[in-house]
């Protein structure tokens, strides 16, 4: 890894509100809005902004310290066509290590929706049919 020169900065971090509006979606205080439906458009705006292409659908779960983001579909093609080649170990390790660079942006946008710290993000893929899910581990609250 070469070290960062002066005048370069590290990647801006996409706000809950940019995340979402890239998914087309709303914000949870918006007309129409809600909190979990916010939550998974910010898991598919993440996609769409640095895979560039987003999942077919989403859906978010809140349960007490935990949520969980199941997402359709969203492959690229070139991931596609190591699929068809049965390579799916590649995909799925790819995929996982981008999840790692990206854990940050993730894991913000679900702070900054639920106003609660994630203790730890956790992200998974299958293939058949293709599905991802995005589990988060919330900072308890005070009693």
């Amino acid at each position: 890894m070469r070290p960062m020169a002066e005048e370069e900065h590290p990647p801006q971090q996409a706000s809950a509100r940019e995340l979402i509006e890239s998914a087309g979606g709303r914000m949870p205080q918006e007309a129409g809005g809600s909190l979990r439906t916010a939550v998974a458009n910010a898991m598919v705006g993440m996609k769409k902004e640095l895979y560039g292409r987003g999942p077919t659908a989403a859906k978010a779960w809140i349960l007490d310290d935990y949520v969980f983001v199941v997402l359709e579909g969203g492959l690229t093609r070139n991931e596609e066509t190591l699929l068809s080649d049965g390579k799916q170990d590649l995909v799925r390790e790819y995929r996982l290590s981008f999840q790692e660079t990206v854990g940050a942006t993730a894991m913000g946008a679900v702070e900054e929706l639920l106003g609660r710290r994630v203790l730890t993000y956790h992200s998974q893929i299958v293939f058949d049919p293709p599905r991802t899910f995005e589990i988060f581990v919330l900072e308890p609250q005070a009693e």
